[in-house]
């Protein structure tokens, strides 16, 4: 179990609570799915790995086929030069990208994406983060987790003592790309959650370089959330409650602390100029069904983001929500990044190798 419960959804506090209601009282209604007579070729979405990619393939890829006649192949690690690469030069093999905001903003201001075709896609039923070229299909969170096999008495809780080396000492972990990144680095500095944006990029770089000598691994891969610390090969590390939820119902002693964290939307985008844009609109439409959006919620502890699909989801799954009225915690600006991404990602992967 999580070491803190939180059973609350809402979103940007008032202007999506008001969406939310309003998408409520307008009701929303199940697509009609025509199945194709034969089978098309594979819609080929990149993704994130590991339990996330069972669960879209058990939740959402697999029904969509049965529905649809349409094969999805699930492909791991969103990679935005590889995006650039296919959509400059018209060669495009992917057709959905799903991943977290500075990623899918700084694609859409690079014009990597698709309009979202709303005669397809329901986007008014959604309770907030639509752009024209994208759609958020989840909300999601980031914070400390640790193996309590190793680690039973005395554990960080939130950003300032991950950054405690004195009190927690130990190996820590941390991803490879700077946006959740540097948000840790500034709120472990002292920064006031309300005040954190725009980023004060120098104050959290020089953060970052205190902490350094303690990160033995900027991983890469979501799925090494889980692995890095399962092997004991690190102490503490920025995860997902969602992998730690799965790796705890599997037999693994993990635990997430929910006293701080990083609250997030994730996305999904067409890549512009790909074969089976309809079919991947349809893909999208279908996973923003209600229903489908709560069992995707119940099978790995996310926040949906259709309203009423909260409802849907068992109240064992809620207890893995977090607290996004909680004032320790922060909503990542996706549009900032979307303007900041490209060029501090630059300046982060050089400084990791310095």
């Amino acid at each position: 179990m999580a070491t803190k419960q939180h059973p609350v959804y809402s979103v940007r506090r008032r202007s999506v609570l008001k969406a939310m209601s309003l998408a409520a009282v307008a009701g929303i209604g199940a697509p009609a799915w025509v199945r194709r007579a034969h089978a098309a070729e594979p819609l080929v979405m990149v993704s994130y790995g590991g339990s996330y990619a069972d669960a879209l393939k058990e939740v959402i890829a697999d029904p969509f086929t049965k529905a649809s006649g349409v094969p999805v192949q699930i492909l791991n690690t969103p990679d935005l030069a590889k995006v650039k690469a296919q959509v400059t030069s018209g060669s495009v093999n992917w057709d959905i990208f799903d991943a977290s905001g500075p990623l899918i903003m700084a694609g859409s201001s690079a014009g990597y994406w698709e309009a979202i075709d709303t005669n397809i896609v329901p986007t008014s039923k959604v309770v907030g983060g639509v752009g024209a070229d994208r759609v958020p299909n989840y909300i999601f969170c980031g914070g400390v987790a640790w193996n309590s096999e190793q680690h039973s008495s005395k554990q960080p809780r939130n950003f300032k003592d991950l950054w405690d080396i004195e009190k927690f000492p130990g190996r820590r972990a941390l991803r490879n790309r700077v946006s959740e990144t540097l948000e840790m680095a500034l709120l472990a500095d002292g920064v006031s959650p309300k005040d954190l944006y725009p980023l004060d990029v120098e104050r959290g770089f020089k953060a970052l370089d205190r902490l350094k000598p303690q990160v033995r691994k900027w991983f890469e891969q979501t799925p090494q959330m889980v692995t890095l610390i399962q092997s004991k090969e690190i102490d503490w590390i920025y995860a997902y409650p969602n992998r730690i939820r799965v790796a705890q119902e599997s037999g693994i002693p993990l635990e997430f602390s929910f006293d701080q964290t990083l609250n997030l939307f994730n996305y999904m985008a067409v890549l512009k100029g790909s074969k089976r844009r309809k079919e991947a609109m349809e893909y999208i439409a279908f996973a923003l069904q209600p229903q489908i959006q709560a069992n995707l919620a119940d099978k790995l502890g996310l926040a949906p983001v259709v309203a009423g699909a909260e409802k849907l989801m068992k109240e064992a799954s809620r207890r893995w929500l977090p607290d996004l009225n909680n004032p320790n915690n922060v909503f990542v600006d996706d549009e900032y990044w979307g303007k900041h991404y490209v060029e501090l990602d630059k300046r982060f992967k050089e400084w990791i190798l310095t």
